[in-house]
């Protein structure tokens, strides 16, 4: 459901982006994970709904990689990108061999976006987005949105709690980003409502109270 995702990669080596030109928000739209074969065709992870539509030969690439790296504050643009054994696969302009490629490895790949532009399909929303959104349940404000996680299986809306756990603390529940948990999404008014399964949002109390009657006991 969710568009190209939004928030950066964790981890220390993450640098400090630069931000957007005014009007525009930058989308993370893949990683490189692993070389292939000896040519410099490069493995991705994919955080977007369209690859065939983002990674056509030309487009190119703002790279998030270390200060460190021969690639740091170079765009990456694509060559070809195609499919090898159900796993998306690209080769880049100036990646030419698999010790080329190793350099890229963990490299994350964004775009600039117009924060006007609407998703292009139905149901569709960017993460910039969902993130802040208000999270509600049988009318009731539970959380809030903070993030959004794309997963192989499914995306997940990671909420943010109001209440607070046995600590004290505030804690995230992994909502999936499916029609029947997530039916309503409703950007304007600020907010998701969700039908939650039980438990998600609360613990259920567990069967603490001994064996019951019908139950056989030790002697």
């Amino acid at each position: 459901m969710s568009g190209d995702a939004l928030e950066p990669g964790d981890g220390p080596d993450d640098p400090v982006k630069a931000p957007a030109p005014t009007g525009k928000t930058q989308l993370r739209v893949g990683r490189l994970v692993k070389a292939h074969g000896l040519k410099g065709a490069i493995k991705l992870e994919l955080y977007t709904d369209d690859p065939e539509g983002r990674f056509t030969p030309g487009a190119t690439f703002t790279l998030q990689v270390p200060e460190s790296s021969p690639w740091h504050g170079k765009p990456l643009t694509v060559r070809e990108f195609r499919w090898m054994n159900s796993h998306p696969v690209a080769f880049f302009e100036g990646v030419d061999d698999r010790g080329a490629a190793e350099e890229l490895i963990r490299a994350i790949l964004w775009v600039d976006q117009d924060t006007a532009a609407d998703p292009t399909e139905d149901d569709a929303w960017f993460d910039h987005q969902l993130v802040g959104l208000a999270v509600v349940r049988d009318g009731e404000t539970v959380g809030r949105v903070v993030r959004v996680d794309h997963m192989p299986a499914q995306d997940l809306l990671i909420v943010r709690t109001t209440g607070e756990d046995a600590s004290g603390e505030a804690r995230e529940v992994l909502v999936p980003f499916v029609k029947a948990i997530v039916p309503e999404v409703d950007v304007p008014g600020g907010r998701v409502v969700v039908t939650p399964p039980a438990g998600l949002f609360e613990d259920i109390p567990g069967d603490e109270a001994g064996p019951r009657d019908d139950e056989p006991t030790d002697a």
